[in-house]
């Protein structure tokens, strides 16, 4: 929402800011800015003490004529939610939505996520969330049920006149290929690289499930992540990155891909911590993983034409 804005939504825009100091006061580290211009956020909720603990990640957009006229865009990501109770989590939603018609209602769809959590953890027919899969680190990958893992944007309908469309994403999506490169050894800690094309937030999430169902995988001391999309109707970028405890590893990672120039790939470094500290040499390892794969798979030239040519622009493979 960057750019002119419309003096009709000037009081829409001043209660968003509003809200947003007040759920980032309340929240916390939970509460995230993935875009401020665009006005897209994402929470992170959990049933807090409950056993077993249920965690499920809010996306929302908020409309120019939020909270006045239309319903904040939303997504909820949760692998184990879906079917049915996916269906009576989002009707809860929207019954919010009209009860407080105008209002600010982001606090209460929160807290009503949050109770739902418990509601489930409580229940007698609970499933853990399939997260850590125990497989070999010679196993494919493979699951038959991808696709109810993945989580669909629900669109409102509340009358005929007022008709808002969430976000429609194709839920047949598949996850793309990941590729699993050589490995650094130093001082009996090792770095494993592991690569994936993605388009789209939720492929990123899509690999990252995937890649926490091995086993060896899932058993590193650190997984570092980050990705790049790059929007072509905004000719900008969507990027993150993750330490997962390595603290700054994520930063470098991300850095590392903006220096090359990659886009619409996501690159995870795994670290097994050998029991003896590395230094910086651990960043260096981390960095040359990450290089290492994006020269194998084609999105960038290698180490040496680089070094002969930094003002060539690195080519970018296509995505599905």
């Amino acid at each position: 929402m960057a750019g002119f804005i419309n003096p009709e939504n000037e009081g829409d825009l001043q209660a968003q800011m509003e809200e947003v100091e007040a759920l980032s006061s309340i929240y916390g580290d939970e509460w995230c800015v993935i875009d401020e211009a665009a006005r897209i956020f994402c929470i992170k909720i959990s049933s807090d003490f409950e056993e077993p603990k249920l965690t499920a990640c809010l996306q929302i957009i908020l409309p120019p004529d939020y909270p006045s006229a239309a319903p904040p865009i939303y997504q909820i990501n949760a692998a184990w939610l879906r079917g049915s109770e996916r269906a009576k989590l989002a009707n809860s939603l929207e019954d919010i939505y009209v009860e407080h018609a105008g209002e600010n209602i982001l606090y209460l769809w929160v807290e009503k996520i949050r109770d739902f959590l418990v509601e489930k953890s409580n229940s007698s027919d609970t499933v853990d969330p399939p997260e850590n899969v125990n497989v070999t680190a010679e196993e494919e990958m493979d699951d038959d049920d991808d696709d109810e893992d993945v989580p669909d944007f629900r669109t409102l309908r509340l009358n005929t006149e007022n008709v808002h469309l969430f976000m429609d994403q194709a839920n047949d999506e598949e996850i793309p290929p990941i590729k699993h490169g050589n490995t650094i050894t130093d001082r009996r800690s090792t770095f494993q690289p592991h690569l994936a094309p993605v388009v789209t937030p939720r492929q990123v999430k899509m690999v990252l499930e995937k890649l926490y169902e091995n086993k060896k995988i899932a058993s590193a001391t650190h997984n570092i992540y980050a990705y790049r999309i790059y929007c072509e109707d905004k000719h900008s970028f969507l990027q993150d990155c993750e330490d997962d405890g390595e603290t700054a590893a994520g930063g470098r990672l991300l850095h590392l891909l903006q220096i090359l120039d990659v886009r619409n790939v996501l690159v995870v470094v795994s670290r097994w911590y050998g029991g003896i500290l590395l230094g910086p040499d651990r960043f260096k390892h981390i960095n040359n993983c990450a290089r290492n794969i994006l020269v194998e798979e084609g999105y960038t030239a290698s180490t040496d034409e680089t070094c002969k040519s930094k003002t060539k622009r690195p080519k970018s493979k296509k995505t599905r």
